[in-house]
């Protein structure tokens, strides 16, 4: 039995002390049991019974060059003796600044200024509040708005979650930062059926909806558009061929700043550094974390071009914005040891290689009736999960809680495989492993998926 240091069995102890993150307490508190992982090894992870786990969601999108990798563990422990903390207000340390020339390095165009976070959702909100900021200081201070796209995940602070396009996860916390507006997403799948069978007609539509929201708003009032180059909730949707470069030439005419949310795109996911690189356009602001070290520190990034920050070099102007932790020393010292393991072992090179059999071995599951949909790029999927698939029919409210949580949840998991059974939008099953993986375990994932989901249907 494993049990705490005060001698308390642990499932006990997380039932009266432990607060899960966007988890469900009912059943636990009753008296059931939560998963708890013990430890990871490449792309595994064990639970505290000792048996193995396929890592299929890279942790939480994070863990991207496997877990276990004892080099990174003594660089935390080398930096730790040498300089374990020094904030970056109005000083600078070796790990920061090395780490933030690296990072400008990977960047397109002038994106060369580096302002370091603890996290996605608040180098989301750096960003945002630089949008505004920027805008006032060029002498217009009216455009403060922000769009984003229907279902989008952009963080939990009041800023962040303003620009998130989840209900369910906005109305207990409102009211909210006020002028944020939503646009379609890319979802090919459910697009409209005049562009059925027309991917490039259809990711034009959606780039001119974002034209369509600016007029109508006012271009005057609108400071910026946060998308992620694949968009996560929902299940993985990619840009369609021509969407980037029409929205980067509607923020042009606009002058409308164009943010790459690349919280989870970035770092190989796709394939590149930065996906953007990956679709060809070049954004002013690219937000970032997760796996700039593969989730064994916590850190995060905005990445500026040379534009926006060239107002700070002047007079007494100062960003009055920062966070205690942003760019730890630990955390960046990690963070460039992480991203040495990405070129000393080519993993992007491993990715764009590698996806387009990620690809066709998940699209085998498209002959089972309940699968409609695999959609994504590079390392990260989606599997849309449908009640009829000639008509497309989703499955209803009740319908999708049995199916996800009642069923494939505990499904995969006892069958090996740990990812996302989502209903963030339409049921979905998300697939983001580390980026170290090959067709082996390609054909693994496909298979308990198959065994799985090959069920399904029964149980509903």
């Amino acid at each position: 039995m494993s049990t705490t240091p005060r001698g308390t069995d642990r499932q006990q102890a997380a039932r009266d002390h432990l607060w899960m993150h966007m988890a469900r307490h009912s059943g636990l508190i009753a008296g059931g049991k939560v998963p708890i992982i013990a430890r990871g090894e490449g792309h595994h992870i064990y639970d505290d019974q000792g048996k193995k786990y396929i890592d299929g969601l890279a942790g939480l999108f994070v863990v991207n060059v496997g877990h276990g990798r004892s080099e990174l563990a003594e660089v935390m422990a080398k930096q730790a003796e040498k300089l374990a903390f020094m904030p970056l207000w109005s000083y600078a340390h070796e790990p920061a600044i090395d780490l933030a020339e690296r990072l400008a390095s990977y960047a397109p165009g002038d994106l060369n200024r580096v302002f370091f976070t603890t996290g996605g959702g608040e180098a989301v909100e750096s960003a945002f509040k630089l949008a505004k900021q920027h805008f006032k200081m060029k002498g217009k201070p009216g455009k403060t708005k922000v769009i984003s796209r229907a279902l989008a995940y952009h963080g939990t602070p009041q800023g962040a979650l303003a620009i998130t396009s989840l209900p369910d996860m906005k109305t207990p916390f409102e009211p909210l930062v006020p002028g944020t507006f939503r646009v379609p997403n890319t979802n090919f799948y459910r697009a409209p059926e005049m562009f059925a069978d027309n991917e490039k007609d259809f990711g034009l539509w959606a780039a001119e909806r974002i034209r369509e929201a600016i007029e109508f708003e006012g271009a005057d009032s609108v400071a910026a558009v946060f998308l992620e180059p694949v968009q996560n909730s929902g299940g993985c949707f990619p840009p369609p061929p021509g969407y980037f470069e029409r929205v980067r030439e509607i923020c042009d005419e606009y002058d409308v700043l164009l943010v790459s949310d690349e919280t989870i795109c970035a770092f190989g996911r796709i394939g590149s550094m930065f996906a953007c690189n990956d679709f060809g356009y070049v954004p002013d602001i690219i937000t970032t974390a997760k796996a700039i070290t593969s989730g064994y520190v916590p850190l995060g990034a905005m990445v500026v071009s040379d534009r926006l920050f060239e107002p700070f070099t002047k007079e007494q102007n100062t960003f009055y914005h920062g966070y205690t932790f942003g760019g730890h020393p630990v955390a960046a010292a990690v963070a460039m040891a992480n991203l040495d393991i990405f070129e000393r072992e080519g993993l992007n090179e491993n990715v764009i290689n590698n996806a387009d059999k990620f690809k066709s071995t998940l699209e085998k599951l498209k002959d089972l009736d309940i699968v409609g949909d695999v959609r994504g790029a590079g390392y990260f999927y989606g599997i849309e999960l449908v009640k009829d698939k000639t008509t497309k029919e989703t499955f209803n409210d009740e319908e999708s809680e049995r199916l996800l949580r009642q069923y494939l949840s505990p499904a995969l998991w006892e069958a090996g495989l740990y990812c996302r059974a989502d209903d963030r939008g339409d049921p979905v099953i998300q697939l983001a492993p580390p980026v170290t993986i090959g067709q082996n375990e390609f054909d693994e994932i496909e298979s308990i998926l198959r065994a799985v989901l090959g069920q399904a249907m029964a149980k509903l």
